[in-house]
């Protein structure tokens, strides 16, 4: 971890890398996100879909049980990219928002259509938290200070988010971490922080302070490989993932929030990308997440799961391998490896 922030970055002080320039951090060989006048470009297009008020999901809201051992590796749907995954005695959370909106304000920005598929309070005790970056649908510090006061998990996240997350939630226990390390977690298992192809920012002066991310869990029976945000970027990630980990017994992917493509596909894959992306990394199954929950971008509110189905159909690929998670649905994933 860097001793402190210098310069221009806020958040954090450290040497220059090949994702880092001594002041920002980006994506190497990639592209940055889009200037605010493209921006307005897309916000004043009026060709944005029109989402319901609510879209109740078909599962009831999930009440998990307190610990899944050995090789079993269950999956239940919050919402978005909050995700609980159980395995190996361990309770981790994905990207963890229960709050109603994703936005720095309690009363406008993007408002959840569906309630958590895990009440607060039904959660089982959690272990870990990954984090991936900084937006406001991703890091929600409202329900990290909840999570804080009453499960006192370790933090996982990349450089720079420390601050941030320090802030809001004194005695968060916090591991930060760059692209390329590893953290033992204990019983044999690990976390591997891994670049994903995105940026960060939570208001209109910090944009890419704060490192962005992906996270493979790694245990003695399997490998979950849980994507973050990102666009495909011709699938060099994907691809490195395959290389260094071999394959996934599940891999969970954003399929939502790439429309316009134009302006979100840098930054943000669609689901025939996602397929792509499942069989380049040599993932078993996939988990189609970041989709239905909050209205970010233009596409209508169920055409990931239209498009998903229609881009399994043509690779050949039964659509039961790669499910399009909704709120509160649950999926015990076979180990086919």
């Amino acid at each position: 971890m860097a001793a402190g922030p210098k310069g221009a970055n806020r958040y954090y002080g450290g040497p220059a890398s090949d994702h880092f320039d001594g002041s920002l951090f980006f994506n190497p060989g990639g592209k940055p996100p889009g200037r605010f006048i493209d921006l307005l470009r897309w916000q004043f297009s009026g060709n944005r879909a029109k989402w319901p008020a609510a879209w109740p999901s078909p599962y009831p809201p999930a009440k998990p049980d307190g610990r899944v051992e050995g090789d079993a590796l269950r999956l239940t749907m919050v919402g978005h990219a909050s995700l609980l995954i159980q395995t190996a005695g361990l309770n981790i959370l994905t990207d963890p928002v229960w709050s109603e909106r994703t936005s720095p304000f309690s009363f406008a920005g993007p408002k959840r259509v569906n309630a958590p598929g895990i009440a607060f309070g039904d959660l089982p005790p959690i272990d870990i938290v990954l984090v991936s970056h900084n937006h406001y649908d991703h890091l929600d510090l409202a329900t990290l200070k909840r999570l804080k006061e009453s499960h006192d998990p370790l933090m996982i996240t990349p450089l720079g988010n420390d601050a941030i997350i320090g802030r809001a939630a004194p005695g968060m226990r916090l591991s930060v971490h760059d692209w390329g390390d590893r953290v033992d977690v204990g019983s044999g298992a690990a976390i591997h922080i891994e670049p994903a192809h995105h940026w960060s920012a939570r208001g209109g002066r910090d944009r890419r302070m704060a490192l962005w991310a992906g996270f493979v869990i790694e245990t003695a029976d399997s490998k979950v490989y849980f994507a973050g945000d990102t666009g495909f970027h011709d699938g060099i990630n994907y691809r490195l993932m395959a290389d260094k980990h071999g394959g996934f017994r599940l891999a969970i992917l954003p399929i939502g929030a790439y429309e316009p493509r134009w302006f979100m596909a840098p930054q943000h894959q669609n689901p025939e990308e996602a397929v792509q992306g499942m069989t380049l990394c040599n993932a078993a199954h996939a988990a189609g997440c970041h989709w239905g929950t909050f209205h970010l971008t233009d596409e209508p509110i169920d055409e990931p799961a239209m498009k998903l189905a229609e881009a399994l159909a043509a690779e050949g690929l039964p659509e039961t391998c790669f499910r399009a998670m909704r709120p509160g649905e649950v999926w015990d994933v076979p180990n086919t490896l």
